[in-house]
Order: structure tokens, then sequence, then C-alpha cells
């Protein structure tokens, strides 16, 4: 059985979906109207007449509500809506109570409407005493649907209307809390709540935003962004006790708020000939764990820039990513490569007819045997750090080959040295 709360003109439809939650989970919206399964509450409340009552009884507040109950959705709207007050009815017996409705209850289309109005049909009666056969070949589908729902059958099944669920929680607290450690035991309870929803959902998270309410100072706000999806609560845990760690609240903590951003969880294939990788929560909790100790920028993967200026790069989050098996490559002639030396080396360098001739610098001295330069390289002309050096490549009596750097100011630098 289901029964229908209709509320002419409604405009805000919380206090619909209160009464309708209060009786049943499974509840669809439609304009003005919710319908209820009632299916099952024989017990609590007795036989649908029952039901009804409590149902009108809960709804008479709001003044012009009216019920329906009958067998099917459709029935129990069209009753709502075509009678006033509580309407209850017995099943095999649809077509007979609504038969007096008029036609317009079941909205037609336009067109269909005027041409079931030239043949004079206006109500559920008379439109429900037309043969189906003749319906369906002038009126076609459309037709005979709107005959079945003039007669009370079932059109169509109870669509549950569901609300976005949202994965957070919160906690107002007594007394502010200064240190990390008491933070973190709130923080674990909380995890554990959204964590326990996401599996229940099937869900996992791959970002997890903290907003802490502070003692007389701007609400602080953490984001954690994870390359991948998991419920694990001690995981979130962890990598909040990393974060927090290095950007602590600076305020005593009243409020507590925590919300995920639900994914569907990661599904790994694995293989007899793929090698052995870190399972991604362990790697994530490392990664956090180099960046607390080298700070926040200072660890990752390095990202060229879209510049011709030497060494620029900038770090950005690591990803581990299933790489592709390496392509044999024939080398057939020699290859020189350099390994630079980041920061590079200050040093001290003396000119013989505008060429390097001795250097001096930590590790790196000796006299220049060979040499070839200057290369100058210039850039960035127009922002705020332009950059204009000369750069040498010195072999030394010690032996070794070197990369040398003189800048504007008169600087010299060793960049690297050649394999």
């Amino acid at each position: 059985m289901y029964a229908c709360i209709y509320i002419p003109g409604l405009t805000d439809d919380r206090p619909l979906r209160d009464c309708a939650q209060a009786f049943s989970p499974n509840v669809e919206y439609v304009p003005e109207a919710a319908i209820v399964d009632i299916r099952g509450l024989r017990k609590l409340y007795g036989p649908p007449e029952s039901i009804g009552k409590a149902i009108a009884h809960r709804v008479a507040a709001f003044g012009a509500a009216r019920v329906g109950i009958a067998a099917n959705p459709q029935a129990a709207i069209a009753a709502a809506k075509g009678f006033a007050g509580l309407t209850v009815i017995p099943t095999g017996e649809e077509g007979r109570v609504l038969s007096s409705l008029p036609l317009s209850l079941l909205a037609p289309e336009e067109e269909l409407k005027e041409t079931l109005t030239s043949w004079g049909i206006h109500t559920f009666a008379d439109l429900a005493a037309l043969p189906e056969t003749g319906i369906a070949e002038r009126l076609g589908s459309a037709g005979v649907r709107l005959r079945q729902l003039a007669r009370g059958m079932p059109a169509r099944p109870m669509i549950p209307s569901k609300d976005a669920v949202v994965f957070e929680a919160s906690l107002e607290l007594d007394h502010g809390v200064e240190l990390l450690e008491p933070l973190l035991f709130i923080l674990s309870r909380l995890l554990n709540q959204i964590c326990g929803k996401l599996s229940t959902h099937g869900l996992a998270a791959n970002e997890m935003e903290l907003r802490l309410r502070l003692d007389g100072q701007p609400e602080f706000t953490r984001m954690l962004r994870l390359p991948f999806a998991t419920r694990e609560a001690q995981t979130f845990l962890k990598l909040l006790q990393y974060d927090l760690s290095a950007h602590p609240p600076g305020a005593p903590v009243t409020h507590v708020h925590l919300k995920a951003t639900p994914v569907h969880p990661r599904i790994v294939q694995g293989g007899l000939f793929v090698p052995l990788a870190p399972q991604p929560e362990k790697l994530e909790m490392t990664l956090a764990r180099i960046a607390a100790i080298v700070g926040e920028g200072n660890a990752g993967t390095p990202e060229l820039l879209n510049t011709h200026r030497p060494g620029a790069f900038q770090m950005k989050r690591f990803e581990a990513k299933e790489a592709d098996a390496p392509a044999s490559v024939e080398c057939t002639e020699p290859r020189l490569a350099i390994r630079i030396y980041r920061p590079p080396l200050p040093a001290f360098v003396s000119l013989v007819a505008g060429h390097p001739d001795r250097i001096r610098a930590k590790g790196v001295q000796g006299n220049v045997t060979a040499y070839a330069g200057p290369w100058r390289t210039s850039g960035d002309w127009i922002t705020p750090t332009p950059w204009s050096d000369d750069e040498w490549d010195v072999a030394l009596s010690a032996g070794g080959v070197y990369r040398l750097r003189l800048q504007p100011t008169n600087e010299w630098f060793v960049d690297g040295n050649y394999d």
C-alpha cells in the first residue's frame, strides 16, 4: 500500500519531508506531494485506515493537506489530489472510487486533452469506458497509458527519492584544545564515523577537508589530497598528524569539522610479471614523513619550467605511475653527461687574456689546461628576475672537466662536472 500526502500551493517542502520520513524511509517526492511506502506499518498502526488517520493527524497542521491511500502510487496520487481529507481505496476498487474525478488531474498533453474534450471525455469513468484497442489505434501509447491511469491501474512503480549522502562529521568542544595529541584523539573518532559510512556505501575518498574553529582567530582550514582513494581511517589520521605538525593551528581549537569527497574505490589487478611496489597508503605516509622533515615543497617530483633559464624547475606532488617497459636503445656514439651541483659551488677564478687560468672552489682546484667558451645565455628580460650568464667548459691540471658560470655581478660558480 502507498500513501500520498498532497498540500496544494506548497512552496517550502521541508515540513512535508519531515512528515513523510517519520513514517517510512522510502519516499518519492513529486510536485506539492510525497508518496510514502506504508507496507510494513500494519504492526505499528493497524489496517490502512488507521495508518491514514495517523498520517492525517500529523499533517493536520498544514490545514489544506490531503491524504490518499491505494494499492499503487498513481491511484494514491489521484485520490489525494481529487478528494478532500483522507481517502482510502480498497484494493481492486480503484476504478470505481476514482471514476468521478475530472480528467485534468492526470495532466494529459495539450493535444491529447483537446482530442478527448472534443470526444466528450471529461472524467475518469468516461475514458475508462472506451475500448483499449480503439484508444491504441487513435491515440497511441500515450492514450493507452492515460486510460490505465483512469482505471486506477499501476502505470509505474514507486521510485524512492534519495537525498545526496554527505560524508562529514563535526564536534563542538566544551573547552579549547591546544595540544596535538588530544586533537588527534578527536579526529580519530570523527574519521572512524566517516570511513565507516564510506564503507557502508561501497565508496572511498581521495580528499579530506579539515576545518577548525579557533578561539579568537579566523577559521583554520587544511585539505588532504591523495593520489589514490581509500577508506582507511588510520591512513587519514597519520597524514593529518604530519600536516598539523608542519602547520599548527596557532590557537585553541573549539570546533572540529571533517568532510570527505566520495569516489569509487580503486581496483588493482596484480600480475605475475609486474615488479612489486609499495602499497599506495604506505608510500603516501612515507612521502608525508619526508616532507615533514625537509619542509613542504622540498620533496616531490621535479618539473621543468617553460623557460630557457638553466636549471629552472619546480617541485610538484609525487604521484606513482605505472611505467612502460624501457625500450632498448643502441648507443653508437660516445656521450658526455654533466653532473650538476645543487647548489652551485662559489669559486675564485683568475683570468689570463680574458679566459680562466686557475680555479679554486670547495673540492675543486687547479690550473686550466684547456677551455671552451664563453657561451652567453640570457632571458626573462621583462620579468623582475632577468638573467644573463657566461658559461665555460674547462679542464684542470688536477684532472676533471667542469662547467663554470660567470654572473653579471662578476661572481663565479662551478655548476657541475662532466662524467
